[in-house]
């Protein structure tokens, strides 16, 4: 065996060594950029993401409205003048309309009923942008181990390319063995290159959600924990019907849509004006002639103004419920699709991290130590080193898949699960 032969097995076995050692590589091909946290992520988009101010906003739009229709109407005072000018007296007067009993209370309560609606839709905007930001940065942490399996890749394929044309040339290989080995590593710079392309792509993603110019300098995530899945999938669609804010939010629809219907009925009813008033002569500084009035308000065009009044209530009523099981369906499919998806992700993790990839190590080890006695040819050696790429990128996609996957049940059903702890297995429903 000569001296290339050598090296390149070396090289193999310090490349199968590294497995696993993701994080402390990270660090490595990132050097001078700090570990960027998720945590931390999540207080700033929180803090500064326009579309979950603007949520907020609405809702303290619609809070402040609730002490406004819960208030009479503005009164009116009004002066009257008449006389020739030694008999000039004027006339003051206050009127006050007054709803009848019930209407004010009605109107606070759909105001109310309204605000408490626009906070869920703040909750679930807010989990919404937070599950969008774990996504890109997750997404973000399969590039950049992509990114580093790739690059380890490209030092063994330089090695597997002299050790061809050093076999080639002293008559122990073929030339078909070097064309092989080139192909393959343009085919690696080709993958670099979109893998750093689509990096790009995703901090300018994290950025936008950050409310920053998209070259805004990021460092590197930090490694995911599995999350814990404890729930069964019915245990979940509980949790989505109780919290889910997206439902809580239909369902103060319903509620708001049905004291409307009971406001709608209570227009039937007249409303008052109240009047209070005196003379005064501008002789005397004395009030004179106090007199007070009582009016009501005829609901006599209620034919065409309180009934439909009343019918449009009753089917907006209608459609607030039927939007409530609309979104109802859909929460409990994504329920059930992202469980199914943590399920499917957690399983791979397992078989791929534990049998698939000691399992193409072993082979890559049995292949390098054939190779280097003349036993193996060189495109099995070539196909066990990427087989076994191509098994170490499966495993840290399915570990992004499951993190999406419980990021957005989490924004679905409103409640954080558990990540697990480093020395606790995870064994998937």
């Amino acid at each position: 065996m000569n001296h290339q032969t050598w090296q390149t097995c070396i090289v193999l076995l310090f490349w199968i060594a590294t497995l696993g050692m993701g994080e402390h590589m990270a660090r490595a091909v990132e050097t001078g950029q700090p570990l960027l946290s998720l945590a931390a992520l999540i207080e700033e988009a929180k803090a500064k993401n326009p579309e979950i101010q603007a949520a907020r906003q609405r809702w303290e739009v619609a809070k402040a409205r609730i002490p406004q229709v819960q208030t009479l109407p503005d009164p009116i005072i009004g002066l009257t003048y008449r006389g020739p000018d030694i008999m000039r007296e004027g006339r003051l007067h206050l009127q006050q309309e007054i709803p009848f009993p019930g209407k004010l209370s009605l109107k606070g309560e759909i105001a109310r009923k309204a605000a408490d609606q626009a906070e869920q839709i703040y909750r679930a905007v807010q989990l919404r942008v937070i599950a969008q930001l774990k996504e890109a940065y997750f997404t973000l942490h399969f590039i950049q181990k992509s990114i580093e399996v790739v690059k380890k890749n490209l030092v063994i394929l330089k090695e597997l390319e002299k050790t061809a044309e050093a076999r080639y040339q002293v008559g122990k290989g073929i030339q078909q063995d070097v064309f092989r080995a080139q192909v393959e590593l343009s085919r690696e710079i080709e993958q670099l290159t979109a893998l750093e392309q689509e990096r790009e792509s995703v901090r300018a993603e994290i950025n936008r959600i950050l409310n920053q110019p998209p070259m805004q300098p990021l460092g590197v995530p930090e490694e995911p924990t599995l999350t814990r899945l404890p729930y069964t999938l019915e245990d979940l669609n509980t949790i989505a019907q109780e919290h889910s804010p997206l439902l809580r939010g239909h369902i103060h629809d319903i509620a708001r849509g049905q004291s409307a219907v009971d406001l709608a009925q209570r227009e039937y009813f007249p409303d008052f004006v109240v009047s209070l008033g005196a003379m005064q002569s501008f002789r005397s500084a004395d009030l004179q002639d106090a007199f007070g009035m009582l009016g009501i308000k005829v609901p006599l065009y209620y034919a065409t103004k309180q009934r439909f009044g009343e019918k449009e209530a009753l089917a907006d009523l209608e459609r607030a419920r039927r939007d409530y099981r609309t979104v109802l369906q859909t929460v409990l499919f994504q329920v059930k699709d992202n469980f199914v998806r943590a399920q499917r992700a957690a399983r791979l993790v397992k078989l791929i991290g534990k049998a698939i990839v000691p399992q193409a190590s072993l082979a890559l080890e049995s292949s390098m130590a054939g190779y280097a006695v003349g036993k193996v040819d060189f495109l099995t050696l070539l196909d066990n080193v990427l087989s076994l790429q191509q098994d170490e990128l499966d495993l840290h996609r399915q570990k992004t898949d499951h993190e999406i996957a419980i990021a957005k049940l989490e924004a679905i059903i409103g409640q954080p699960l558990q990540p697990l702890l480093q020395d606790q297995p995870y064994q998937p429903q």
